[in-house]
This record gives C-alpha cells, structure tokens and sequence, in this order.
C-alpha cells in the first residue's frame, strides 16, 4: 500500500513539482495546502502518513506552529521543507521535534531518503510505545528457507515469499525491499540480504541494488526493466559481465 504524504507548501509551483516527485516515486499525495489552518482542519477527518511541512508558510500560522499543532492533535511525523538552514531558524523548528529537514532546492534522492528515514523512525517510535522489544529479535531480517524471509513491519514478522521480491535497495544505512504492492524499510546492510536471499534467483547488480534475476523484462543498455512493475534497476559497470554470464541468453 502507497505512503500518503501531505504537502503544506505556500509556493504554488514548488508545491506542484514536489507532487509530482512523490507520485514518480511511489508515494500518494493526499492533499496539498497552502495555510497551516487549512491542512490542519483536513487532518482532522484524513489520515496522511506524514506531512511535508514548508517553514516559512505565509498566513497566521507559520510551519513551525502547524507542526506544533499535528504534533499536539495527530501525532503525525512531519518532515520540514526549508530554504532557510541558518542556525536561528533551525533552532526554532528543533522544538517541534520534527522527523527531518529537506533544503530547498532539492534533489529526488534527498526527498526520498528523508521520508523514508521518517517513516522509519516513526514506526521505531510506536512499536516502543507498544511495549514492543524489537532488540528481542537478533536482526530486521530472519532467512528461514530458501522460499522467504521474514521482515519486521508494522510491530510484527511478515513472511515475504522471495518470488514476490522484484529487487533490494540500498538507502544509506537502511534496505528498501521492493515487492510489486508493497515496500518495507529495515536497518540491514546490502551485504547481510545477499547472504540471505537464495543466490541462483537474486543477484547484486549495482553497489546499491539486488535483483531477483526471474523478474527481469527487458534490458535496455544498462537499465534492467522489472516486470509486473516496470520499475528500473541500473547495472553498475562491473556487475554487467556477471549479471550476463547468468541470463540464458540465445
């Protein structure tokens, strides 16, 4: 199921390219404001997942008050958008505690890597709450077979069936697993998944990406196209020679 983000952003035009980069990188966008009172009355019969704030909005209530306020009423994580990192600004904004900064201007990646760590952190948060021990679990991911893994997503184990993963991705110090409905975030390193992920069906592709091989489309130069998804995997210049040795190639 996709993400919902809420965007409260007061620049028109900057509000619009940021939607269309969440919608091009697989998250939903509930909404978008331009006034802290607005969004927060939305909030209050829709759920986002987490909110994209601008820090400076025009209007009565600046970004910092609004984040306050769904801090206050919604305990949803908001992640700040701000062109302004001076000390002074970011010291005020340090109280509402929220989940992260994007600097504008911005690239993809950067937006992407933030909400994700967001989102994370976030769960971390309420499994605790929850009285959860997530340290009784010896990693985020458990190899019971050679058919699935177990990941830890919403305070629980789900099994994932490897046949359903389309690929891993690298995110600094997290993994994303790709599955065609379904995206879950863990604290791993690429290396710990290789190991267990059944080699004859996955392979390292890219420094950041692992591909179950039985899910590749086409191959496009150096773009690998994910069926059931066409999602797009890059190949790193000294994986092609391996990856290729593996394809029954006619």
């Amino acid at each position: 199921m996709k993400k919902k983000i809420l965007i409260v952003e007061d620049e028109a035009i900057v509000a619009k390219d940021i939607s269309v980069c969440l919608e091009k990188i697989g998250y939903e966008v509930l909404g978008t404001f331009s006034k802290g009172e607005k969004a927060l009355d939305f909030m209050g019969s829709n759920s986002p997942d987490l909110v994209l704030m601008d820090i400076m909005l025009s209007g009565d209530m600046s970004g910092i008050d609004t984040s306050a306020k769904v801090k206050e009423k919604y305990n949803i994580p908001v992640v700040f958008l701000t062109a302004y990192a001076d000390e002074k600004t970011i010291s005020k904004a340090k109280v509402t505690e929220p989940y992260g900064y994007v600097i504008k201007p911005f690239k993809e990646i950067d937006l992407r890597t933030s909400i994700e760590m967001a989102l994370y952190k976030f769960k971390k948060e309420k499994e605790k709450l929850a009285g959860i021990e997530t340290s009784s679990f010896n990693s985020n991911v458990s190899a019971i077979s050679s058919e699935y893994i177990y990941v830890k997503s919403n305070s629980k184990l789900v099994k994932v069936q490897n046949s359903n993963i389309l690929f891993v991705e690298a995110l600094k110090d997290y993994v994303i697993i790709h599955t065609q409905t379904e995206r879950y975030t863990i604290h791993s390193t690429m290396k710990d998944i290789e190991k267990k992920l059944p080699r004859d069906s996955f392979m390292r592709v890219h420094r950041s990406y692992i591909l179950n091989l039985k899910k590749i489309k086409s191959i496009d130069s150096s773009i690998v196209i994910i069926e059931e998804s066409d999602k797009r995997v890059p190949i790193g210049g000294s994986y092609k020679e391996e990856l290729f040795k593996h394809l029954n190639l006619a």
